[in-house]
């Protein structure tokens, strides 16, 4: 795999040395190499020399760049630099020993529930991070999840990265009217259709069938060639994965139908919603339902008749690509049925008159429950986000109803919601009332005055007031009692944040005075004037020489700050 490779021993912009190959993309090669001046190991991502000379993928590849660098989250794989050598345009990123989320469902297939959601919800996280952040990733496999040798699990691969810059926090698409960037199996619909606004509900949609496939071991929309996958995913809904594994919970099967419903409206609003309903969801089953087995967690292994073990089965990498689509294809919407196929002659219509009647009794009594169903049952929307009065609109847009209430939030902003109950996607009765709670903005609390009460009390009074004692020092005073608090930190009266911790600096009482005996009576006035006191030869010593003798008040006694010390010289 390397060694026709002629970047491999190159050294670029004269600090990263190429050692080995370790992936290729439709776009790029994915290099381990090593970053000489800092002498550690890297990740290099080199474009494809077809396409150095392309404006638009360079483009992408300064802003992957840029976007990660945005970022700060445990689960995205850090971007280090950016530059150019001659044609070779690059990436430096952080080198992640293990393996891709491919790798493992390569060896694998359908995961048990646990294992689906421990990969799930770190990408998620850094999902949530990037959408926060105004971005969207736009390239959701499993091929750009990463998961360490340690556990640890990484998004990774930021090239098709846009920024959410349209007024309702969209962005459009700047391919031609036919052209398809990404990779088909985890496109949504709405970029399939190239032209058409997208936002952070793609990701949301791609999130769901990597859900189905580790659920399932397989995708939910596949075909002969990707023109096939495409049509697919706007005419057809994502099965839920319980159909092909049993096992699946209810709470799962609902999650991966609302984050892929064809309609972006139907989904999560992004993936901080949705990571919050996949772990109510978890909440939800039981430590048995977490850890069942499905019926294919693996891949069967190849065999000659002879019970002989063979090679094992070649894995299919899927690339992100760019395609040109039909318009024809383009232009029928979400929910036009496939075009008919032409009938087959039939022998005699006699035999099918009781079906066809039997089919029409059917047709009637599912119409008339979906009919029923429809009048008393509502899903819920997304209107996370949203301000009550955009809340109220959405959900009686649906016929439902909410209740609102508030609660203090450090991350939404005052006035949006924060979450529903039922959760975006889930089936309510529309006599039901949708809980709906709307954010307060971050709860301050002011601090309680303290000053001059004994320490257990200001810790006390800190306590009540849900915040958290912090560090206590000490300090001699002369004005507050021993043991009583002479100051906090913040003060009294400033607005912060819930179990913030108050310092205390709490009286030491009186300051001791200094033992000067023995010593000569200008070292000695120092010694006292150090202290805070004042010194006072006495006695028949009138050229101030020799020790100190006594003093008065005596070494160690509590006393007043600028209290007279007498100090008795020998006479002379």
């Amino acid at each position: 795999m390397t060694l026709d490779d002629p970047l491999i021993g190159t050294l670029l912009d004269g600090r990263y040395r190429i050692e080995q190959r370790i992936a290729a993309g439709g776009m790029s090669t994915v290099y381990r190499g090593t970053d000489i001046r800092l002498d550690r190991v890297v990740a290099l991502k080199v474009m494809h020399p077809s396409l150095v000379d392309d404006p638009d993928f360079t483009a992408r590849f300064i802003r992957e760049a840029k976007a990660v660098a945005r970022l700060s989250h445990a689960n995205v794989v850090n971007v280090f630099d950016q530059g150019a050598d001659g044609r070779t345009v690059f990436l430096a990123m952080e080198y992640v020993p293990g393996c891709t989320l491919r790798d493992v469902l390569h060896e694998r297939g359908a995961l048990s529930m646990r294992a689906a959601l421990d990969i799930l919800e770190p990408v998620l996280a850094a999902l949530g991070a990037a959408h926060r952040a105004g971005l969207v990733h736009r390239d959701v496999k499993p091929e750009n999840v990463l998961i360490t040798d340690g556990g640890l699990v990484k998004v990774a691969d930021f090239g098709l990265v846009r920024v959410l810059s349209g007024a309702d926090g969209s962005v459009t698409a700047t391919t031609s009217a036919t052209t398809v960037l990404g990779t088909v199996s985890y496109l949504a619909p709405e970029q399939i259709q190239p032209g058409s606004p997208t936002d952070q509900r793609v990701d949301v949609y791609a999130a769901g069938i990597l859900l189905y496939e580790m659920l399932t071991g397989t995708k939910p929309h596949t075909g002969d060639n990707p023109m096939q996958v495409i049509y697919r995913h706007l005419h057809e809904d994502v099965p839920p994965p319980s159909l092909a594994a049993p096992n699946v919970s209810p709470g799962l099967d609902a999650i991966v139908t609302a984050a892929t419903a064809r309609d972006p409206q139907g989904r999560p609003y992004d993936a901080v919603e949705l990571l919050a309903t996949l772990q109510r969801a978890r909440r939800a089953l039981t430590p048995g339902q977490l850890d069942a087995e499905p019926p294919a967690s693996a891949l069967p292994t190849p065999q000659h008749p002879t019970g002989e073990v063979t090679a094992p089965v070649q894995r299919v990498v899927e690339h992100t690509s760019v395609m040109d689509v039909p318009t024809l294809m383009l232009s029928r919407p979400y929910d036009e049925p496939l075009p008919a196929r032409p009938e087959r002659p039939r022998r005699s219509r006699r035999p099918l008159i009781w079906a066809a009647v039997a089919a029409v009794l059917l047709a009637l009594v599912g119409g008339a429950t979906f009919f029923l169903s429809g009048a008393v049952y509502a899903t819920v929307p997304s209107v996370l986000g949203q301000s009550q009065a955009q809340a109220v609109q959405t959900l009686d847009r649906a016929g439902l109803q909410g209740a609102f209430s508030q609660q203090f939030s450090e991350s939404v902003p005052a006035g949006q919601v924060m979450t529903s109950d039922p959760g975006v996607g889930q089936r309510v009765r529309k006599s039901d009332p949708v809980k709906v709670t709307l954010s307060k903005g971050p709860e301050r609390i002011a601090v309680p005055e303290v000053t001059g009460k004994p320490l257990d009390q200001a810790r006390k009074a800190l306590t009540d007031a849900r915040l958290t004692p912090g560090t206590t020092t000490e300090e001699y005073n002369d004005t507050v009692p021993k043991g009583s608090v002479i100051s906090a930190a913040p003060a009294a009266g400033q607005q912060v944040a819930v179990n913030t911790p108050v310092a205390l600096v709490v009286s030491k009482g009186m300051t001791p005075v200094p033992n000067v005996v023995g010593l000569s009576k200008d070292d000695a006035t120092k010694a006292l004037a150090d202290a805070g006191f004042q010194a006072q030869a006495s006695g028949l010593n009138f050229f101030g020489t020799g020790k100190v003798t006594s003093q008065n008040p005596p070494a160690g006694q509590p006393s007043p700050q600028g209290t007279v010390v007498a100090l008795k010289l020998p006479a002379f």
